[in-house]
């Protein structure tokens, strides 16, 4: 009788600390637009701009750290990752000119890429059994999900006791101390006969010679667009736009009291509803195509962003919102991951997510920044969001045509 392999492994379970120590912190950086720019009178695009390129440098580490975890190890790709993010918030502590937060977010966006997605993904994708790489994929990126529920809350929590700056040490500590858990860090290399042979170059080659892998790059711009201009940008827009939250209502006698805090509550129930949506995505991915899934998935992003802005904006909207997009957040992560997968192999499944990645980072550049900007200009957040709605539409569309068939080089290890 053939032993049914666990779901729940040491890898697993290393993968999901890390992660949602490092999400926990990247999420929480919405909650110092306000505090920063008002302790240095800065425009609001100033510190956007930071978080934008912190966005951009996550981007561009991804496929580097998926590199250095194939050649020399992942514990190591992660280790000089979360020194590089530690360094990254301890430099931007003291910080007091725009420039130099803008410069310090690289290293931060450098080491998210180094203890996030690409390098956590690819090793839980090892570890895992075919018949569970579905779900555990999901499970490590719902993990993100439940970093997301307590980053921003803490932040504010932490701001009530001690200055930003503080905070921002406090966090750099918090990133040292996941490495701890990286003794249970430990998986095999899979891949085929073939996989073995063929070289680094071939792999990226075949890649970007087919045409479904750019489809995949292209769709995944929106997934990054959406997702960092609503953590960058939406504790402040609850703040400003939010109608008051009335005394004596459910959201009042829990102790939020004010629009600044339903702003960090927001983010914290995107990151719990994920967790719910996440993990139905994974079980839904091992089931149905995956691409089917993310074209729903984006149409559900459109038609839940287009209405939220198109009504006014009151408490019971905001929490309505975070929680049916939250369903909806990191979803396209196990999805995309595993087609990555499920086409091109696990060998260099680090690298080509890295490379997909990219695009999304491209996206959340964008997003961030052009949240900042167009705020300046016109004093709202409306410009920008109905472009949320615009790429995310496109996105929708442009993952109907990808073939989701095995290469023959991956069919194996798929």
């Amino acid at each position: 009788m053939q032993v049914k392999a666990p779901l729940i492994t040491p890898v697993l379970i290393a993968g999901c600390v890390i992660m949602m120590i490092s999400f926990a912190v990247r999420a929480s950086f919405g909650v110092f637009q306000i505090p920063i720019a008002e302790e240095f009178f800065w425009l609001r695009s100033e510190f956007s701009l930071a978080i934008a390129i912190q966005n951009l440098a996550w981007g561009i580490g991804q496929p580097i750290f998926g590199a250095i975890a194939e050649k020399l190890t992942d514990r190591k790709a992660i280790i000089f990752g979360a020194l590089i993010y530690a360094a990254g918030l301890v430099l931007s502590s003291m910080a007091v000119t725009p420039e130099a937060h803008q410069l310090y977010n690289i290293l931060i966006g450098f080491g998210i890429a180094g203890t996030g997605f690409g390098v956590i993904l690819a090793v839980v994708g090892r570890a895992a059994s075919d018949e569970n790489r579905s779900m555990a994929l999901a499970i490590a990126t719902a993990a993100g999900s439940a970093g997301q529920v307590i980053g921003a809350p803490t932040a504010e929590w932490l701001m009530t006791m001690m200055s930003w700056q503080m905070v921002f040490v406090t966090f750099a500590g918090i990133i040292l101390a996941s490495l701890l858990m990286l003794p249970m860090m430990r998986a095999p290399v899979v891949a085929n006969k073939t996989e073995l042979e063929e070289t680094f170059g071939e792999v990226l080659t075949k890649a970007f010679k087919d045409p479904s892998f750019t489809l995949i790059f292209l769709g995944f711009f929106s997934c990054g667009y959406q997702l960092a201009f609503i953590t960058a940008h939406f504790p402040a827009f609850v703040t400003e736009l939010c109608g008051p939250i009335a005394p004596g209502g459910i959201l009042h006698s829990v102790g939020v009291t004010t629009t600044s805090a339903l702003g960090a509550v927001a983010i914290a129930l995107i990151g719990l509803a994920n967790i719910a949506g996440t993990l139905l995505a994974g079980w839904a991915g091992k089931r149905y195509s995956k691409k089917y899934l993310l074209a729903g998935i984006y149409t559900g992003r459109t038609i839940i962003a287009a209405l939220f802005i198109m009504f006014p904006i009151t408490p019971t909207s905001v929490i309505l919102f975070s929680l049916a997009m939250g369903a909806l957040w990191l979803a396209t992560v196990p999805l995309t991951s595993g087609l990555v997968a499920h086409i091109y192999g696990l060998r260099y499944m680090g690298t080509l997510y890295g490379i997909v990645f990219f695009s999304h980072q491209l996206g959340s550049f964008l997003g961030v920044w052009l949240g900042g900007r167009l705020y300046d200009i016109y004093g709202d957040y409306t410009a920008v969001w109905w472009v949320g709605v615009a790429v995310g539409a496109f996105s929708a569309v442009v993952h109907l045509p990808i073939k989701e068939r095995v290469l023959p080089a991956a069919r194996a290890a798929a």
